[in-house]
């Protein structure tokens, strides 16, 4: 049995949202009365990620403005884990092997998001957690030059791991297939190598994206699987992407894939996120989760947190859900 923290995402209620649709942005507060609201067998979340942009947070909010964000999350009796840098063109940042001005976007927003981890760890209400980042630029323009974009985005993180150390802060990119540099568990392996700040920046897992690495949707010839594999060729391949990748592992999302890609608003196409308790679902959630949080204290983490991006507001606004959700972590933390 694990003592890791249980998180919700917050994002979730942004991430494909568009305002004046019939799947408008969910407010940070709705999100927090959601989650505050699911319990299973007497036990709750323990806290939260954020995703700071608007209308959640503000990258440039005051002091001021943060503390009382802190002070709402606190009187619900949540934490703050980590929290997601808006590294994105049209947020703050631009792709990590963009122009010059993309990159140096692209570590300011991990400057401004590291300012916000600060004072939310002054204020107590932050107990763990790093700086998420993706690489923010599409597959298409990083296959124009695999190599020479490999060296810009490491270029980029090395950067941004400076800055991020000097907050007492550490990076981590999420694998997902809609991001050059990431869509594939050799080309993550790649970057990360190629960076080389071990401990300082670093992957974050998530069950539903990393799921797709497998099956070489973004990356044919990552494959270590193909439609149709059976249990005994299944868990082979898990243990190759996850030995591969767990040694970076900084954070981790438990999830639950049905083997399609889906894309919501401005958001491409990546691993879809499925109800925990969806029967198409294709992965055993906490037998997956062990393999990527073996050794998980020693590589600093402290808390997991689930991720849905992309449901319907009526899945996420459905208590339902947050139900069968917080109960797969807790199965996640029993089985390790």
């Amino acid at each position: 049995m694990s003592n890791l923290k249980l998180h919700n995402a917050m994002w979730p209620g942004l991430v494909g949202k568009e305002p004046d649709t019939d799947h408008p942005p969910i407010s940070l507060e709705h999100m927090l009365d959601l989650t505050v609201a699911a319990e299973v067998n007497g036990q709750k979340y323990d806290g939260v990620d954020l995703f700071i942009f608007h209308p959640h947070t503000d990258p440039d909010a005051s002091d001021l403005e943060l503390r009382k964000m802190a002070d709402l999350i606190a009187s619900k009796g949540l934490s703050v884990g980590s929290l997601v840098a808006p590294v994105w063109p049209g947020t703050v940042g631009g792709p990590a092997f963009g122009s010059d001005d993309d990159m140096k976007n692209f570590v300011l927003a991990v400057e401004k998001t590291c300012r916000i981890a600060k004072i939310l760890n002054d204020h107590g209400v932050r107990k763990s957690g790093i700086i998420r980042v993706d690489t923010a630029g599409g597959t298409s323009d990083f296959a124009k030059d695999p190599a020479g974009n490999t060296a810009m985005v490491a270029q980029t993180f090395r950067e941004a791991g400076k800055v991020a150390e000097q907050f007492g802060e550490r990076i981590a990119a999420e694998g997902e297939i809609c991001w050059g540099g990431f869509h594939s568990w050799k080309a993550a392996v790649d970057t990360l190598e190629a960076t080389n700040m071990p401990g300082v920046v670093g992957f974050q897992a998530d069950l539903a994206h990393t799921y797709l690495y497998l099956m070489g949707y973004n990356a044919p010839e990552a494959a270590l699987l193909k439609a149709g594999y059976s249990d005994d060729e299944f868990w082979p391949a898990y243990k190759i992407m996850t030995d591969a990748l767990r040694p970076w592992t900084l954070d981790f999302h438990v999830a639950q894939n049905d083997g399609s890609v889906h894309g919501t608003g401005s958001h491409d196409k990546t691993g879809r996120h499925c109800p925990a308790d969806d029967p198409n679902g294709k992965l055993d959630i906490a037998k997956c989760s062990s393999y990527w949080l073996q050794g998980a204290a020693e590589r600093g983490i402290k808390h997991i947190c689930w991720d849905g991006c992309m449901f319907d507001n009526s899945v996420l606004e459905a208590p339902a859900t947050w139900n069968a959700i917080l109960k797969a972590m807790i199965d996640v933390n029993k089985a390790l």
